[in-house]
């Protein structure tokens, strides 16, 4: 079965494009490794070295190269800068960017590399790591597999976690100081922010509150009968009409009756009142009181702006604490107990 044209097409401009790539970073390579090689030759006890060690080198090196390394490195630069101008016209043709002049800022260390001047020269370090992305974006290379990308991305991801971690100290602080600064922020708390979700506060904690009801009368429902019992029971001991009724003929058992009765009474309404939270008139009762409660605790005077901005700060505190904390056991790692003596 014959591939299509297309898929040809798309291969062969893949492979033309990485073969360019692969040019592009060993001229890359090439380049820097002559100027640091250039670089080291004019120090004055490495160029007598090699005059000594090597004289036919040595002489021959200053001759073609060291004496003519600014139209060499001039003949790199063209080449750099036709690849510039290459990768630019494939941009303008394959849509990749909104404005046709976004590449040279997208590519601002390939544009700032092609300029030949000492300083700028370095900035080439930085195509080989871009050129050496676009080859694992083709699949030519796989550099997940190399030694020194393994320690690498690890020191990578320390130095991002540790700028993110700084960065959020800085906005904590901030926060801080803008919640000492602002005097209404705890009006616009209370207004902006808790007011709005009044109804899916009160509905939840109505619920909360129908739910807590009914699992501790389920969960503790001896113990509260016990105890409503043992009160009734004290209660009828310090009566004194209950104390005169046992003084007369067949009161005691009257009086143990009134009291079996009254404990029997009471745990019956308890129960009733506990199988009444599912019903309309429960549900708003307990609406009613959050309602209440909700209100109560958005009223504001002085005391509660002040204890609200407390509160703000002591949170953030301890957020700004916990990054410090994660920080510092990234750094140090987890500490080993001491050996016992041997």
């Amino acid at each position: 079965m014959t591939e299509p044209t297309a898929q040809r097409n798309e291969r062969l401009r893949d492979g033309l494009h990485a073969a360019w790539e692969g040019f592009i970073v060993l001229l890359v390579c090439i380049n820097l490794g002559l100027i640091i090689f250039d670089s080291l030759f004019i120090l004055a006890p490495i160029n007598e070295a090699l005059s000594n060690w090597l004289p036919e080198l040595h002489q021959r090196y200053d001759a073609t190269i060291h004496r003519n390394f600014q139209l060499i490195d001039l003949g790199f630069v063209a080449i750099f800068i036709l690849d510039v101008l290459l990768g630019w016209t494939v941009a303008l043709f394959e849509r990749r960017y909104t404005r046709w002049y976004y590449y040279p800022f997208a590519h601002w260390y390939d544009v700032l590399g092609c300029i030949p001047l000492t300083g700028l020269r370095w900035l080439r370090v930085l195509r080989v790591g871009s050129l050496l992305i676009r080859l694992q974006r083709l699949g030519l290379i796989d550099m997940r597999r190399w030694a020194i990308f393994g320690v690498a991305h690890r020191y990578y991801s320390l130095l991002l976690e540790d700028l993110s971690d700084r960065v959020m100290v800085r906005l904590f602080s901030r926060m801080q100081q803008e919640i000492g600064a602002s005097d209404d922020l705890s009006r616009r708390l209370l207004e902006e922010v808790v007011r709005p979700r009044k109804e899916r506060l009160l509905n939840d904690l109505s619920r909360r509150m129908q739910s807590m009801l009914e699992t501790g009368y389920r969960d503790n429902r001896g113990a509260i009968e016990g105890y409503v019992g043992a009160l009734i029971h004290q209660a009828l001991q310090n009566n004194p009409e209950v104390t005169s009724l046992r003084r007369l003929p067949m009161g005691g058992r009257v009086a143990d009756t009134l009291d079996q009765a009254l404990a029997d009474i009471a745990a019956r309404l308890l129960q009733g009142a506990a199988e009444g939270l599912q019903s309309p008139q429960f549900q708003r009762l307990a609406r009613n009181l959050a309602d209440e409660f909700f209100e109560a605790w958005v009223y504001q005077d002085e005391n509660t702006d002040l204890a609200l901005e407390e509160l703000l700060v002591d949170v953030i505190e301890v957020l700004k604490q916990q990054v410090l904390d994660r920080r510092w056991s990234r750094f140090v790692g987890p500490i080993q107990p001491p050996s016992p003596p041997g």
